[in-house]
């Protein structure tokens, strides 16, 4: 397919993509979208940024409209399961903006904001809906929600689904789904565990792959520094020097660790906000339209937030500390090099950290070329600190951790996802060419 008209779309759909300015698919809605439409199951492996989303709601869009049935009382005719609140709230915005002259309800319901809300919206139904898992069973559990007229099932991100925990909370929820419907899965890669949770949603899928299993994004540079722990607030000062890096995502392992890197770089004066599980939904909302804005040049993160940022313009992703699970770091630099642009990733790594790079570059297998230090860089000068008029003034910045419960079940609820906490054995990066990094 070359063209979106060639898909033989409903009108409304085909207006809504001329006013996005969509004219060619890409190749994962090239190859899904004709078997969707077909009302075939369907399993896909895309990386992250490759245009998944309308790879799947463009079809239920279009099959939803042309039925013409009304969706019942506190029920759903599509569901669609994200990891994220961020992700979630990403894809109904996406329906919202295909979908935008049809006459379809579209809902979104996620942890961290009262229930009671989301009971009232759902009182009437919703032909298309967008859950994290623990607030879809929150919802079933108070007699909210049935899913017995559900027609159109999508698990998206399934890989981070099982990374956050959600495989009990998934399990509960395949009894509770109808026996005729049409599932779509999605996933950035698949293990053997995301293979065998596909066996349970599936039946005779279509299998669609666009990319190798754990590549890379092709359009993004990669670089590595080797620094000391207690060197890499400095570094990162350093390296945020560079009016090149106008948009940056910086990697954390944890929550504190996010936040601390967020306080640092307030001190010396940078503009930088995080976004963790801690965060209540109004936090992270603020700091991800800040971002998005361009109000706030950096965006500190972890792993568990990264799959719902999806914006234009990030030129730069800054891995701070390395993912000890090593998929992890395939969607973190796919955060960069996205709608057609190009990207740069670079990752400090501690000796400690060489066996997590190690495995990286097994999985990618690529070797992640090794950067020059800034000039000039000194691994233990203080960084520089604001006034404390002006740290007064930038508080708002700052991480804070929500009080209590983040709103989501176990696995969700305090932004806790079970970690992979494997120490890993082995070198990394020996022999490597020293290069300066190239913005």
């Amino acid at each position: 397919m070359t063209s979106f008209s060639d898909f033989a779309l409903l009108a409304p759909l085909q207006k809504a993509l001329a006013a996005e300015g969509y004219t060619k698919p890409t190749p994962i809605q090239s190859q899904a979208i004709p078997h969707a439409l077909a009302g075939k199951d369907l399993l896909g492996i895309a990386q992250t940024g490759t245009g998944k989303t309308a790879a799947f709601a463009l079809p239920i869009l279009h099959t939803l409209g042309k039925s013409g049935v009304t969706c019942k009382p506190r029920s759903c005719r599509a569901l669609i399961l994200s990891p994220t609140r961020e992700l979630a709230s990403q894809i109904a915005d996406s329906f919202r903006a295909y979908g935008k002259f049809m006459h379809l309800s579209i809902d979104v319901v996620f942890g961290g904001v009262p229930v009671g809300k989301q009971i009232k919206r759902l009182s009437t139904g919703a032909d298309i809906l967008v859950a994290t898992p623990g607030r879809l069973l929150d919802l079933i559990d108070q007699k909210a929600l049935t899913l017995k007229d559900l027609e159109i099932l999508v698990l998206d991100e399934a890989d981070q689904m099982l990374d956050l925990g959600f495989i009990v909370p998934l399990k509960r929820i395949i009894p509770m789904l109808p026996k005729q419907r049409q599932s779509l899965f999605f996933s950035a890669t698949m293990p053997k565990t995301i293979s065998g949770l596909a066996d349970q949603f599936l039946k005779d899928p279509v299998k669609v792959s666009v990319t190798p299993v754990a590549t890379t994004a092709e359009r993004v540079t990669q670089g590595v520094m080797f620094v000391p722990v207690s060197a890499k607030q400095n570094l990162l000062h350093a390296v945020l020097l560079d009016p090149a890096i106008e948009r940056v995502l910086v990697f954390t392992r944890t929550k504190h660790g996010a936040d601390k890197v967020v306080k640092h770089l307030v001190n010396a004066r940078i503009q930088a906000m995080a976004i963790h599980g801690n965060k209540s939904q109004a936090q992270r909302e603020k700091a991800l339209a800040a971002f998005k804005e361009g109000a706030c040049r950096v965006l500190v993160a972890t792993d568990i937030a990264a799959r719902g940022i999806d914006v234009d313009g990030v030129t730069h992703v800054i891995n701070f500390e390395l993912p000890n699970v090593s998929e992890a770091y395939v969607h973190r630099i796919g955060r960069t090099a996205r709608a057609g642009a190009s990207g740069i990733a670079m990752s400090f790594c501690s000796n400690e950290e060489r066996p997590f790079l190690r495995d990286i570059e097994k999985l990618t297998r690529l070797p992640v070329p090794v950067l020059a230090l800034p000039e000039g860089f000194v691994m233990t000068a203080p960084p520089p600190r604001l006034p404390a008029s002006e740290q007064n003034r930038n508080d708002g910045n700052r991480g804070h951790h929500a009080p209590g419960r983040s709103g989501e079940r176990q696995g969700e609820r305090n932004g806790q996802p079970q970690r992979n906490r494997r120490r890993r054995s082995g070198g990394g990066g020996q022999g490597r060419s020293s290069g300066q990094f190239a913005a």
